[in-house]
């Protein structure tokens, strides 16, 4: 179920600055994928590179975004599916990483953590500013929200995990962190999958005939060939 009425959503889709707004996103987080993901690494830390993975994740979503842009709904439902789908893939990884982190031992680097986590912070700050009137849309632009502010959140949450690195000198706050994180995606990728095939049940309802027999080019020929020749057999006969 869309979370606005069709003229708002249509009005949304027609303007041109939602464009532009996804553009910026996309370099915004395309950029910062290669910043955090190398930060990521060099500190060991697992929220960091799970971050790093969403800023990819979420620069590829954008994307898919910019493609169905003014598309009918059942197109945009389906980009909203490949979208949810993509976020519980990243989800996944992001928990799987987190127990080989944990098993290893990993003892990441509090400083690193602290100073990539407060660029990450501004840098989805402001994306998620500029995307929060659209917030209340169909599916495909609900998902760019609900990545928007889960990108946000997982920032604070990276800059307390350093905090928490610092203070105990152990790497469980960077792990309860990333965790938190795999959570968010998996809970955003439902949330997006259920209202995309919400809004493809509704164009199923809305056009019956989509996918039906009676929508049939092969039927309807087959079915006016009936005709003719019943009416060339009797030409009296009114069709």
């Amino acid at each position: 179920m869309a979370c606005c009425d069709q003229k708002t959503c249509s009005s949304n889709l027609r303007d041109p600055r939602y464009r532009r707004v996804l553009w910026a996103a996309l370099f915004i987080n395309a950029g910062m994928f290669g910043t955090e993901l190398l930060a990521g690494l060099a500190a060991g830390s697992a929220s960091l590179q799970a971050d790093a993975l969403d800023f990819l994740s979420d620069a590829a979503n954008y994307g898919i975004s910019l493609s169905v842009v003014g598309l009918p709904l059942f197109w945009r439902a389906r980009a909203a599916l490949v979208k949810g789908a993509s976020m519980g893939l990243f989800g996944s990884w992001v928990a799987a990483n987190t127990v080989y982190h944990a098993a290893s031992g990993t003892l990441p680097q509090a400083e690193v953590m602290g100073v990539i986590g407060f660029l990450a912070l501004a840098a989805n700050g402001c994306v998620a500013l500029m995307l929060y009137r659209y917030r209340a849309g169909d599916a495909n632009m609900r998902s760019v929200w609900i990545c928007s502010r889960n990108d946000a959140l997982g920032n604070i949450a990276v800059l307390l995990a350093a905090l928490g690195v610092f203070g105990t000198g152990t790497g469980w706050p960077d792990l309860a962190v990333a965790a938190i994180m795999a959570t968010l995606a998996l809970w955003g990728a439902v949330q997006i999958i259920v209202q995309a095939r919400g809004e493809l049940r509704h164009e199923g309802a809305q056009e019956p005939g989509r996918l039906g027999p009676q929508s049939s080019p092969i039927l309807t020929i087959f079915g006016e060939s009936r005709s003719l020749r019943a009416k060339r057999s009797n030409p009296g006969l009114s069709l």
